[in-house]
């Protein structure tokens, strides 16, 4: 059964610069939620162990990175209830919703009781606020991508939705930078207040993102849809009806972000606890990857506007599966340049293939009607997997001696995952935007 999404009637074009506002909107908004949702993954691996947990040991460093694997459960319920509003009730109503539930969670992280103060209560507590986290998660990136892909010209759609993730690459680097300085200070400080002060620097960029999103107006697809009354009573119905096969498939596919979690979370803790690097070198190298994947994405956008989403995001899926082995080795060298050189391979000219290309390659196999919905509950279910690698990959050794053989076999399987599952999808770098996900 086909679905008719109506085309945009000449006066109801979008103003001019409309695609580089929305993709500006959609980076600084990225920037802003994922260096609130990096900070834990940071203090996940390096702070909380000491802080929440009885014990700073190997099962406290597990069970912290359970805490940050907890955002992952909350976002497939986040990803159906955000995904039906923004498909119903319109993408930037949702963006500021998620804007300021993210930008609360983080700052009340920074106001918690430590374990010696309430014992149990604080990871519970902790919990408790990841689990908002991951609710405004849940809808940030697939509105920034919806919206921002219907903004954009047929032609260049990769290339302007790369920037929500080049945004989230921003957030990772604020989020690294400000750390650094907390990791030198004193032990008692440090463990103290110097932790919670990257929490509480989180309301300063919502407030500036905040007024910059505010001003930014709905596609003109979606505001035609309004008007024809063509918006969905029940997205997710229609999407689980017209779009299931689509759905399993960016599930599959989506399997990709936990090289994300594995370069930025798990291999942070592994070169501490195996390679004996310092914390602030493997936040510098996360800073360097992260940098030099600034200018790398947007590039790797352009590509797949050229030849296609496709062969740009198997290629990144299976460069990670390749390199994933060289960064952990390069770790155990002792060369800093070695580790730098190795990071930037991996992370920039390799997975950054993937997640540039990811937010148009996904969200073109999805209607108007549907497309938050279906990008929002088909990542999130997704992203499950980058949630818990790191538990998973600890409770397997992966922190221990020769880890790296654990870290790296899992990352490949998950690879040949994504990359089989692309293999599987429609290529749609040529479909005009009003055709997308028509049946």
């Amino acid at each position: 059964m086909s679905q008719t999404i109506p085309s945009t009637p000449p006066g109801t074009a979008a103003p001019a610069g409309t695609p580089k506002k929305a993709a500006v909107a959609s980076f600084l908004g990225s920037a802003v939620e994922y260096y609130d949702f990096f900070i834990f993954g940071s203090a996940a691996a390096l702070i909380f162990p000491k802080v929440f947990f009885p014990d700073a040991d190997a099962n406290a460093t597990i069970m912290s990175f359970a805490t940050f694997g907890f955002a992952y459960v909350a976002r497939p319920i986040g990803a159906v209830i955000l995904g039906h509003f923004g498909d119903r009730v319109g993408r930037q109503k949702v963006l500021m919703f998620t804007l300021l539930l993210m930008g609360a969670s983080t700052f009340l992280i920074g106001c918690l009781p430590d374990f010696n103060t309430v014992g149990w209560w604080a990871p519970a507590l902790l919990v408790l606020a990841r689990l908002c986290q991951g609710l405004s998660a849940a809808g940030e990136q697939a509105g920034a991508s919806s919206m921002t892909l219907e903004h954009a010209p047929d032609n260049r759609r990769s290339f302007f939705t790369s920037w929500t993730l080049t945004g989230t690459q921003g957030g990772q680097i604020l989020a690294a930078l400000v750390f650094i300085p907390v990791l030198a200070m004193p032990d008692e400080i440090k463990y103290g207040i110097g932790w919670r002060i990257p929490f509480w620097l989180s309301a300063v960029v919502v407030v500036v993102a905040f007024f910059i999103r505010r001003t930014l107006h709905e596609p003109p697809a979606f505001a035609e849809a309004q008007k024809t009354a063509q918006i969905s009573k029940l997205p997710v119905a229609d999407l689980l009806k017209y779009h299931w096969r689509d759905v399993i498939r960016v599930v599959a596919c989506a399997f990709i972000a936990a090289v994300s979690t594995v370069f930025g979370t798990l291999a942070i803790s592994y070169a501490k606890n195996v390679a004996g690097v310092d914390g602030t070198t493997t936040l510098w190298l996360v800073v360097g990857a992260n940098l030099v994947a600034l200018g790398t994405q947007p590039l790797f956008g352009m590509l797949a506007d050229r030849i296609g989403r496709k062969p740009v995001f198997i290629y990144g899926a299976l460069s990670s599966a390749v390199l994933t082995p060289v960064f952990l080795l390069s770790l155990e060298s002792g060369s800093v340049p070695l580790m730098f050189l190795a990071a930037i391979g991996f992370f920039s000219c390799g997975y950054a293939a993937s997640n540039a290309v990811w937010p148009s390659f996904y969200a073109e196999m999805f209607s108007t009607k549907v497309r938050f919905s279906g990008l929002a509950i088909g990542t999130q279910l997704g992203f499950l997997m980058a949630g818990f690698a790191p538990a998973i990959v600890a409770a397997m050794g992966g922190i221990k001696a020769g880890g790296w053989v654990q870290i790296s076999i899992f990352t490949a399987i998950i690879c040949v995952i994504s990359a089989v599952s692309a293999l599987t999808a429609k290529e749609t770098f040529k479909v005009p935007t009003k055709e997308l996900g028509l049946r």
